[in-house]
């Protein structure tokens, strides 16, 4: 079967799938199976789509991710969000609209520790609105820098969505991928404070009371246990004395401990995290499972190949290449969620970063902050309507005060892209890139 037609039948009816509502993981395998059942018949389309189905979730390494699912909702019903926030407020407590910086630091900090930006979203944007209504903040506003600082912490590690790109791209190191993703999750983090001070500074929202040197102490060693967290996995995983699935075993079981130590479960809650980690954990199964029998089909139909030899061979420079690639990205992000996008584009854009220089981690970094752009954006937007939700507040009334984040942090995308020292520095000074 040509490449072009499968393309245009496999994306088409996906598309037209999404549009009609169908549920993502339904659209990806009925489109797969579609595409298949014009190459193959009726009995090897059932066996193959089934077998790479199975074989796309039988990975050890895909264990760390409903593990470190089931870690985040927790550490969002034990008590540490609301300590990461008063850290964050004595932090960032002296600058002009200090509760949205502590907004942002709080998702940083959060986000780094759930690797989830919806449960940020909820965790903080719940536990700060209030206060930021009661301190005469316009609700849009403050909505605004929750929505772009939530996704920050699906860069900083320990973050699923790189071992999800790790198991896709054929086994990069996680250990690479986690570090790789410290510079870029910060610049993402400054960058919406930048926005949010000027636009602060503009409306005149002031800072928090100075708090004294004893209140800031016992705030930080409040704040501790739950900030050692990422020491030990992701220290543990970079040193290499344990793999990420077993760093994610290790993270429900410091999250457990710390939460009965703060004395935040009971039954009633630790039945709603169970109820609500293996819902969770079912649907990112389902979209990886599905998602698997159609990079099988892509692969089968040469639709990567085809796709890298035309962009190769339409221009030589590999900065156009690039550009068009992320303006895919972002176009993508805006009607798929980060898990369906990586495992999707992964295996068609990966070798046309390889063809013009690009290393796979770099890469990763590339379109894990591409997707974190989409999760600010309608109509698919997940955080955008997590957060919007939580504050009682419009789409039609945020979405307008979103755009000079979106602009600033497409700027960051592009720094990122163009400059491989920002995601490769850290992981190469460590020795973990091959």
């Amino acid at each position: 079967m040509d490449p072009i037609l499968a393309a245009l039948v496999l994306f088409g009816t996906f598309a037209v799938l999404l549009a009609l509502g169908v549920p993502i993981s339904v659209g990806i395998l009925v489109s797969a199976f579609g595409t298949a059942l014009l190459m193959l018949p009726w009995d090897g389309t059932t066996y193959v789509v089934g077998q790479q189905m199975t074989m796309g979730v039988e990975s050890f390494s895909l264990l760390a991710v409903p593990l470190f699912i089931l870690a985040g909702n927790i550490m969002n019903n034990g008590g540490i969000a609301q300590r990461l926030v008063d850290l964050a407020l004595v932090i960032a407590g002296r600058v002009p609209g200090s509760l949205a910086h502590t907004n942002v630091l709080a998702n940083m900090l959060f986000g780094s520790l759930s690797g989830s930006a919806v449960a940020s979203a909820a965790a903080i944007g719940g536990t700060l609105h209030e206060r930021q209504r009661a301190a005469g903040y316009d609700p849009a506003y403050s909505t605004s820098v929750n929505i772009a600082s939530a996704s920050v912490g699906l860069l900083i590690p320990p973050t699923t969505a790189a071992i999800v790109y790790s198991t896709v791209a054929g086994g990069v190191s996680v250990s690479a991928l986690f570090m790789a993703g410290y510079v870029p999750g910060i610049l993402m983090g400054v960058a919406v404070m930048i926005v949010a001070f000027l636009i602060a500074r503009r409306a005149g929202y002031r800072s928090s009371e100075r708090v004294s040197a004893g209140t800031a102490l016992r705030t930080l060693l409040r704040a501790v246990p739950s900030l050692l967290l990422v020491v030990v996995v992701v220290g543990g995983i970079v040193a290499g004395v344990f793999t990420a699935t077993e760093g994610a075993a290790v993270a429900v079981v410091y999250c457990l401990g710390l939460s009965l130590l703060y004395r935040s479960l009971d039954r009633a809650a630790l039945r709603q995290i169970a109820v609500r980690t293996i819902t969770s954990s079912g649907v990112v199964m389902l979209l990886i499972a599905a998602s698997s029998a159609m990079a099988w089909v892509m692969a089968y139909s040469g639709i990567p190949a085809a796709l890298t030899e035309a962009l190769i061979g339409a221009t030589d420079s590999s900065v156009l290449i690039l550009a068009l690639m992320v303006a895919i990205l972002l176009i993508v992000g805006t009607f798929l969620d980060i898990t369906p996008a990586i495992l999707i584009f992964t295996p068609i854009f990966l070798p046309i970063a390889e063809e013009t220089g690009m290393d796979p981690v770099h890469f990763g970094m590339v379109l894990i902050l591409a997707m974190c752009i989409g999760t600010m954006t309608p109509p698919v937007g997940s955080v955008l309507f997590v957060a919007t939700g939580v504050a009682g507040v419009s789409i039609e009334q945020v979405v307008p005060r979103l755009l000079p984040y979106f602009a600033v942090l497409v700027a960051l995308l592009l720094l990122i892209t163009y400059v491989p020292a920002l995601s490769l520095g850290v992981p190469g000074m460590m020795g973990l890139l091959g």
